[in-house]
């Protein structure tokens, strides 16, 4: 069995596409996964499974979470030691977690579209291209962030963002 984040995107947002922790935890049970836990209500899920293929996983979530919920919840999973390595690679110092971010892409992701955009014209925000992610820094804060919203309509349903606290503590529950 090996351990894994799921991240919903765009879920539980100023009351719209509602999906409760405690609905998302049975949906994962249904779907034969193990030891779920849910972290904050924006969609955050770690539990165990055997299937090997992120995919398939990515696959079965969604239409699970589609059948119950009558929506399609766009979905992005890493493994344990993928997560792992997430937090190990960042390559910015984080001075104040709240108003440092992740930004986790999917496969579909164009890496063509982020050589469009030029990180020092935004300055004070603060941007490094990982592996399948991006590390942010809005010393502003996330809501007087210039950068993000760019990268989010330039990458669209590709993208799902979550700050530094919740990326340690979602591997926290990983490990």
């Amino acid at each position: 069995m090996t351990r894994y984040v799921a991240l919903l995107r765009g879920v539980n947002v100023g009351g719209h596409r509602r999906v409760p922790m405690a609905d998302l935890r049975r949906v994962l049970t249904e779907l034969g996964y193990t030891d779920v836990k849910t972290l904050l209500q924006s969609g955050n899920a770690v539990f165990e499974a055997a299937e090997p293929r992120t995919a398939d996983l990515v696959a079965a979530i969604e239409a699970g979470l589609a059948d119950e919920f009558g929506f399609a919840v766009d979905v992005m999973v890493r493994s344990g030691a993928e997560l792992r390595a997430v937090v190990a690679a960042n390559p910015l110092e984080v001075s104040d977690p709240a108003k440092f971010a992740v930004a986790f892409l999917s496969p579909a992701a164009d890496p063509a579209v982020l050589g469009e955009v030029d990180p020092d014209s935004y300055a004070p925000d603060r941007l490094r291209v990982g592996e399948r992610v991006l590390y942010m820094y809005f010393p502003d804060g996330l809501g007087k962030a210039r950068l993000s919203p760019i990268l989010t309509r330039k990458l669209g349903d590709t993208v799902t963002v979550r700050n530094w606290n919740t990326v340690t503590k979602l591997l926290a529950m990983v490990e």
